[in-house]
């Protein structure tokens, strides 16, 4: 498992850290220099980092067999999801309890987002695990390095990087649902370059989306990726990467089956100069990226036009980052950032041959500096700052500083750090029928205490407690239906009205407490977490004062145990929690907790060669994230893999 590794335990019972944690077997080690963290976007020492970050590598992936990203992101502290239906229908992922376009998604250094999606971030439906090899979640807000949207944290996944001179891998999969799951690539390294392609593709008959539907809403999905380094000199090399997906979801209306479907494509693309000067002290990194959505649903139903929603996001950005190294212990990393956001969205009617797509725009400029400094051995502070202006609501500024200590190599690690986030409203949120142009943005501050401690090889556990306060948060307000109406309920330049809005009027405050623990005896390994989360509505004078925020679950829990034999065979039973939560912001529907529980199991045929096997849902449990719509029920799943 990975080193690094900080899985979930379990609600309302800390009995069972206490049953699981002594029992067992994946033992964490402690936090060491030869781990890095490359979500901060310069690779930092894992005992350097004051912020609470997990890293999940190869070896992590590839014994929880996940499909989607999602998946495995779940199993980790801290983190919910709410999905309407099987996989490629929307999903929102939520980090502490923030909201779903509150998180930053980087792939291969590639920050991904739609501005033309409602919340203006990354929609994770789409996004399966293909070519990765490494993830990183790092939590609280991280506005200093990663600019707006990062409020609940960033989720950084790099792809495989080759070995060899020549190497290839591939994976396929087949299960419940007529599900098949296609993979692969190649690569290789040389004195002058290193590249690594890859490939994917996966379809299934899925389920219905909606809970009282009958036909099945089915999904696929082809991907590719790929970077190539090239050293051009001793202290020069060029970065190429990219990211391409094309996808198809069927889903149903409100009121149950519909042949709706839509299709969504993803590209982006990264160019970027590193170089050294000053002796290799000042690390240099140039970089232009690209990513672009085209997003369209169908309902072929429809007597003149099929198309019912076109929409195209671009984000174009140029950057610049420099690291200064006065010596060892002390780091001065700074930047200069340029984002350009484009958005066209259309609603075509059904009595009308024409239509058109209205372009809206924005455009934001930043400067950043972070300092890191370790004056005595163990232990390092840092602190930072960031300014950004859009051309939209002006200037924002947020700051952070932390400190990590270990008094032992990192079988203690102690770590406090404040943060500063804000997210700037979306292209929709402005422009769309319902925007507002003069929105501002959303602010949040944070702060986090934890401590992790390792006993010998055999156990780790490790406690965060983190709080934040977030303002000025964007919803959708709704119009009054009787007298005089204010000019936000007309559709900006004329004198339609509409029945509501999207303004500037919550408040929230989140505070938690992480536990998780793993253990490793002889072939036996456990690993656990539960998170308690509650995030509350603090608007003045709001009807939901003091109520949890919507599919916000307040307790979250995951438990693994099972057996490594020396002969690589592997089995595990794993057990996820999430609590009863809202449905929405201020109905009174609740969704019922649920206990979730599968089984995995790997087994090395011939070097180079895994057969692997799981059950999810045992039970067959019933159960929804989101109001309404339906999630898988027992699925089987079985595969093969290989390295070589």
């Amino acid at each position: 498992m990975s080193k690094l590794i900080r899985l979930a335990a379990v609600p309302a019972i800390p009995a069972l850290l206490s049953v699981t944690l002594p029992a067992a077997a994946l033992a964490d080690e402690a936090p060491d220099s030869s781990i890095v963290v490359t979500a901060l976007r310069t690779p930092v020492a894992q005992d350097r980092v004051s912020s609470s970050v997990t890293v999940l590598d190869e070896a992590a992936i590839v014994e929880n067999q996940p499909i989607a990203l999602t998946d495995i992101l779940l199993r980790t502290p801290g983190i919910s999801l709410s999905r309407n239906g099987g996989y490629g229908t929307v999903t929102s992922l939520r980090i502490r309890g923030a909201d779903g376009g509150q998180t930053v998604m980087v792939l291969d250094g590639m920050r991904l987002s739609d501005p033309s999606s409602t919340a203006g971030g990354f929609g994770f439906a789409n996004l399966l695990l293909d070519d990765a090899e490494r993830i990183e979640i790092l939590r609280g807000p991280q506005s200093i390095l990663w600019g707006s949207d990062a409020i609940g944290g960033v989720v950084n996944v790099t792809t495989r990087k080759p070995e060899k001179a020549l190497e290839g891998s591939f994976a396929v999969e087949g299960g419940s649902h007529e599900t098949f799951s296609a993979r692969a690539g190649a690569g290789g390294t040389s004195e002058a370059v290193d590249w690594r392609l890859s490939g994917s593709t996966f379809t299934t008959d899925g389920i219905s989306a909606r809970a009282n539907g009958t036909e099945d809403d089915g999904y696929r999905r082809s991907a590719a990726s790929g970077t190539v380094t090239v050293r051009l000199a001793a202290q020069v090399s060029l970065d190429l990467r990219g990211y391409y997906s094309d996808a198809r979801n069927d889903f149903d209306g409100y009121a149950g089956d519909s042949p709706a479907y839509g299709l969504t494509q993803e590209w982006s693309g990264y160019a970027g100069l590193n170089f050294s000067l000053l002796d290799g002290k000042l690390t240099n990194r140039l970089a232009v990226m690209q990513s672009m959505t085209d997003r369209e649903n169908y309902d072929p139903t429809r007597d003149i036009r099929s198309i019912t929603f076109d929409a195209h996001g671009r984000v174009r950005r140029f950057e610049y980052q420099g690291t200064y190294s006065f010596s060892d212990a002390i780091q001065l990393m700074f930047g200069a950032e340029r984002e350009e956001q484009r958005m066209t969205t259309a609603s075509p009617s059904n009595s009308t041959a024409a239509y058109a797509k209205i372009p809206h725009k924005a455009d934001t400029n930043s400067v950043y500096g972070q300092l890191r400094v370790t004056p005595a051995t163990g232990f390092t502070v840092d602190a930072g700052v960031r300014y950004d202006h859009q051309s939209r609501f002006g200037g924002n500024t947020v700051i952070s500083g932390g400190a990590a200590y270990t008094p032992n190599d990192g079988a203690t690690m102690l770590r406090a750090s404040y943060s500063e986030g804000y997210k700037a409203p979306s292209l929709y949120q402005m422009f769309s029928a319902y925007g507002v142009a003069d929105l501002g943005p959303e602010k949040a501050k944070g702060w986090e205490v934890g401590a992790e401690q390792s006993l010998g090889q055999i156990l780790r556990v490790s406690a965060t407690w983190f709080e934040r306060d977030t303002e000025n948060l964007i919803n959708f307000a709704y119009c009054p239906t009787s007298g005089t109406l204010p000019d936000a309920c007309y559709i900006p330049g004329t004198t339609t009205t509409r029945f509501g809005h999207y303004a500037n009027v919550d408040k929230s405050h989140t505070r938690g407490l992480e536990l998780a623990g793993s253990a490793r005896w002889n072939v036996f390994f456990a690993e656990a977490n539960y998170s308690w989360i509650e995030a509350e509505d603090r608007t003045p004078d709001s009807s939901t004062y003091g109520r949890q925020l919507a599919r916000v679950p307040r307790h979250l829990a995951n438990a693994q145990a099972g057996v490594e034999l020396p002969s690589g065979l592997r089995g595990s039973v794993a057990a996820r929690y999430s609590g009863r939560t809202f449905d929405s912001a201020s109905g009174t529907t609740e969704l019922d907790g649920y206990w979730l529980f599968d089984v995995r199991a790997q087994w090395p045929v011939t070097e180079g060669l895994m057969l692997q096997g799981r059950v999810e849902n045992l039970a067959d449990k019933t159960y929804e994230t989101a109001g309404g719509y339906a999630a898988f029920g027992r699925t089987f799943y079985l595969g093969l893999r290989s390295r070589f």
